[in-house]
């Protein structure tokens, strides 16, 4: 982590009902009912996440309930996820639970595809 950078943890005891963006590092081992923007995310083992995920960086170990975005993403051999997983580097775990579709961010296809015009 560079100066400046901060680090939230979530606690194995505390449930937050919302959607949480964060420009922290986040660790979570709570339960999340709602969507998650943030720069890195860890997920452990016994949390869950019920919505969407954004980050640039995931570790995800626990439950994950809703789509996934992130540019690196490591899925662990204890996670269980539920939606589809859109990501530029990929590492799954043997063991891993995910029940979706994978497919890489479209970000750089879509900024090359160039406007035609067709003269009639």
């Amino acid at each position: 982590m560079g100066a400046g950078s901060t680090f939230s943890v979530i606690g194995s005891d505390v449930t937050i009902t919302g959607n949480i963006s964060a420009s922290a590092d986040l660790h979570i081992d709570g339960t999340i009912d709602g969507d998650i923007a943030c720069a890195s995310l860890v997920q452990g083992d016994k949390s869950a996440i019920n919505g969407a995920v954004t980050a640039e960086t995931a570790r995800l170990a626990g439950k994950v309930t809703g789509s996934i975005t992130a540019r690196e993403l490591v899925i662990l051999k204890t996670a269980r996820i539920e939606g589809d997983v859109h990501y530029d580097a990929l590492t799954i775990e043997q063991g891993a639970q995910v029940d979706g579709r994978f497919a890489p961010n479209a970000r750089a296809a879509v900024m090359a595809v160039p406007s035609v015009a067709i003269a009639g």
